[in-house]
């Protein structure tokens, strides 16, 4: 019981801590690192990419906050 109890405080941790309170930023993110990954297997370098797709959704999240 308590290991269960463990695993499922374990996972929320990581949910909140990846997701927190704004998933689209999570989604961008996942989806920048995926395009990277693709453009870099096919020898373009894209290193770029994900600080670029950061700074980006940290304005638009700051825009969206700013709102309410």
């Amino acid at each position: 019981m308590f290991l269960l109890s463990w695993l499922i405080g374990f996972g929320r941790f990581w949910y909140d801590f990846i997701i927190g309170d704004d998933w689209t930023v999570a989604a961008a993110i996942l989806a920048g690192l995926i395009v990277t990954a693709i453009l870099n297997s096919r020898g373009v370098t894209a290193w770029w990419l994900v600080p670029v797709i950061v700074v980006v959704m940290v304005a638009v999240s700051l825009r969206r906050a700013g709102r309410t």
